[in-house]
């Protein structure tokens, strides 16, 4: 399957990006004088509108890595096909041990999904969805699952498009 080259450059001007924090690690190293504490934090950003990415910032204090995971995702942000509230086909990501599936829904069903994949499919703009989440649960393996299943996604125009067809012989055959 050809993967999804929709990774258009998105000016964070343009849009007016809401951030939510997926989750924050308190990590210690062991030195001769003690442990030194430091934070990473993983930040989505999204217009609820078709733009979205994540961000990984590494601090020792939580605002500071927050701040810094929002810059990351602010420039890692792609563009994603949403057609009438919900994802255009279904589709499988996968990051180490962690998948993620996405299924269309129809209209009125909500997002049904877990904790993470709910902040990223809520910050793209989908509001009608469901996913579910397999294998690791760690929140880094299953934000990185769920937007390699959304770079994966294509509506009908873009394979149109690539194939050279006329947009009705997609659906016709």
């Amino acid at each position: 399957m050809k993967v999804n080259t929709n990774k258009q450059k998105v000016k964070t001007s343009e849009t007016e990006l809401k951030e939510k924090v997926v989750a924050i690690n308190r990590v210690a190293k062991v030195t001769k004088g003690g442990r030194t504490f430091s934070f990473s934090a993983i930040v989505v950003v999204g217009d609820e509108n078709g733009v979205v990415g994540y961000g990984l910032g590494k601090a020792r204090e939580v605002s500071v890595a927050i701040s810094k995971g929002t810059d990351d995702a602010k420039k890692h942000l792609i563009k994603v096909p949403i057609i009438k509230g919900s994802v255009p086909h279904i589709q499988q990501g996968k990051f180490g041990a962690g998948k993620v599936m996405l299924k269309p829904a129809s209209n009125g069903t909500g997002v049904i999904a877990g904790g993470t994949v709910r902040i990223v499919m809520e910050s793209a703009g989908y509001s009608d969805v469901l996913t579910k989440s397999l294998g690791s649960s760690n929140p880094h393996n299953v934000v990185k699952a769920t937007f390699d299943a959304l770079l994966k996604m294509r509506d009908a125009s873009t394979i149109a498009t690539e194939r050279n067809l006329d947009l009705k012989k997609v659906f016709n055959g």
